[in-house]
């Protein structure tokens, strides 16, 4: 999972949040002045980028802001987090530490807490590896 560093809240889980499509489309000028075929172009033809790709996210079940993003579409590293409005970085520019990277919590939470372990071996028929008795005729 990633960790995606909101400008406003700080690093949370990538759940907390949804895509927006890419970032920098500009609105038409005049688009009452566009034929059917701008129109389309405009509102479907996106870029579809290998690589460093700039989209737009909303914090949804946080702030609910938008912002900016710089993702390699290949890794999901992401190079950079700013603000609707500014320009987009020219270059990759170092994130946050723990952004772009997955939990490394055993059981897969950002909690911090680990799974519980394994390492208890079977001594008797119908013990799981943990020690809990399983009911006569369970699978194993």
């Amino acid at each position: 999972m990633l960790l995606i560093s909101c400008p406003n809240c700080g690093s949370r889980d990538e759940t907390e949040f949804h895509y927006g499509g890419q970032a920098h489309v500009s609105y038409p000028e005049n688009p009452n002045e566009l034929n059917d075929r701008e129109w389309a172009e405009y509102l479907f033809y996106r870029d579809n980028t290998k690589g460093t790709f700039a989209e737009r996210w909303l914090h949804s079940t946080g702030c609910r802001q938008w912002f900016n993003m710089l993702r390699d579409t290949v890794t999901y590293d992401i190079q950079a987090v700013y603000p609707m409005g500014a320009p987009r970085p020219s270059t990759a520019v170092p994130a946050a530490a723990e952004a772009g990277t997955a939990s490394v919590a055993a059981d897969s939470t950002t909690t911090g807490t680990t799974a519980p372990g394994t390492s208890a071996t079977s001594t008797s028929p119908g013990t799981t590896k943990s020690g809990i008795t399983a009911p006569e005729g369970a699978t194993k």
